[in-house]
């Protein structure tokens, strides 16, 4: 991970959305700011607590069979269509836009994600992060959000406890979905300041403790109790994903 030397300030590291891994199945178009599947970075595994980030696009009625997982938190965040999902622990579900899934993989638990329309392409972010505790109970958690509720301010669409209707996952870590127009100004105070945030932008574009982002670019900040979010641009979407900085 990069890093300036000075650890008494801000420190922050880079992804460009043209540096992320790439895998193209025909089916799924998938883009991988950590390594992932057939992608190896070995400067990045992992930001924190926060081990995965796939930007996935499956065409119309495709999708990922049933398959196994264990001791990951597991989020999805639909951009575009539907996703259906289909659980072992009995969950038959529909994410759409505006929703927000977790999965508590916890001691072990098989599922599958299918596009639910034949005719278009469903787009969302697939997110694991690292757990609290390992063997937990499997959990299964799906909340529908208004997107009006993040104009120009952050909306909490991920915590360790249910606030504002936020799903919960077994880790100290908190995500925001914030919709900006240009000019806006905000300052993320950190819920732990031992904390980093990884921000991803979804659109438009963002400056962030002096460095200029894009659609897709990543930053990772740390080492501070607080940073300001500056949108340079109308109708610009960021994610904030804060996480413990486990080593």
């Amino acid at each position: 991970m990069e890093a300036n030397n000075n650890t008494t300030t801000i420190q922050t590291v880079l992804h460009k959305a043209d540096t992320r891994g790439h895998a193209d199945h025909g089916w799924l178009n998938s883009y991988h700011t950590f390594s992932f599947a057939g992608y190896y970075n070995p400067d990045r595994i992992h930001f924190g607590a926060l081990r995965v980030l796939n930007d996935d696009t499956v065409d119309g009625g495709k999708g990922f069979g049933k398959h196994p997982h264990d001791n990951m938190e597991i989020i999805s965040i639909p951009l575009e269509g539907d996703l259906e999902h289909q659980d072992s622990m009995g969950n038959t579900t529909v994410i759409k836009h505006g929703d927000i899934q977790a999965m508590s993989a916890g001691t072990g638990v098989f599922h599958s994600e299918y596009n639910k329309n034949a005719d278009k392409p469903v787009k969302f972010l697939q997110i694991w992060v690292i757990p609290k505790k390992r063997n937990i109970t499997p959990a299964y958690d799906q909340v529908t959000l208004h997107p009006e509720d993040r104009h120009n301010r952050l909306q909490q669409i991920v915590g360790p406890e249910k606030t504002n209707g936020s799903v919960t996952i077994n880790q100290d870590a908190w995500f925001y979905l914030g919709n900006f127009d240009k000019g806006m100004d905000i300052t993320y105070n950190l819920n732990n300041p031992a904390n980093g945030v990884y921000a991803f932008v979804l659109e438009g574009a963002f400056t962030i403790a002096g460095n200029e982002l894009n659609k897709r670019d990543g930053l990772g900040v740390w080492n501070t109790g607080s940073f300001t979010i500056q949108s340079a641009a109308t109708n610009a979407s960021i994610l904030l994903m804060e996480v413990p900085m486990l080593k």
